[in-house]
């Protein structure tokens, strides 16, 4: 059995880390010992989908929950096949609204997460201020450059890019226009605005 010590950590981190442990042994009992509510509740929700049991008990500092595999993935979790491509249409350097600060974290912790699913999405496209996430100094471009790597095509308005004098500074991805992005669009099977 292996145990995870994540209690220090904040989501979207015990997450990533139970998920990689699981999908790395599936076979494996896996402890996860986490900080806060919010954590368990994500940690066991990813468990069960993942054909778990989910056992907790409180711990010095949260919880510890025990995931045992071997429970069939509850029904209903199947899902319609979408053909074409998974395209990212960012128009922020925020995620949803409300603060700022808040938002600029989210939209991080957003691009950080996809860099650990099994499938990156096949384009980003970054628009108005969203631009600001592919500059150097940018907090979420490390991120980008690991999906880059993993094959995300990442295409920054060039018309953007000047409005926030910022063409100069592109550091990861393409400069691209705006007839690029309405094809990309128009021809996605599926586009997700974060």
């Amino acid at each position: 059995m292996t145990t995870l010590d994540c209690r220090a950590q904040q989501c979207p981190y015990p997450v990533v880390a139970a998920r990689q442990a699981l999908l790395a042994a599936p076979e494996q009992v896996l402890t996860v010992l986490v900080g806060d509510d919010t954590a368990r509740q994500n940690v066991t929700r990813l468990a069960i989908s993942l054909g778990c049991a989910v056992q907790e008990a409180p711990t010095e500092g949260g919880f510890a929950l025990t995931l045992t595999p071997g429970l069939r993935p509850p029904p209903g979790g199947a899902t319609a096949t979408v053909s074409g491509k998974t395209v990212l249409f960012i128009a922020s350097d925020v995620m949803g609204s409300g603060n700022d600060d808040l938002g600029k974290l989210l939209l991080k912790n957003f691009l950080f997460t996809l860099t650990e699913l099994d499938a990156a999405p096949d384009a980003i496209y970054l628009v108005n201020a969203g631009v600001k996430l592919a500059v150097h100094g940018a907090e979420s471009r490390e991120a980008l450059d690991k999906l880059a790597c993993m094959g995300t095509d990442i295409a920054a308005c060039g018309l953007c890019l000047d409005f926030f004098h910022l063409k100069e500074e592109l550091a990861v991805g393409r400069v691209t226009n705006m007839l690029d992005i309405a094809e990309g669009l128009l021809h996605a099977g599926r586009i997700v605005r974060p």
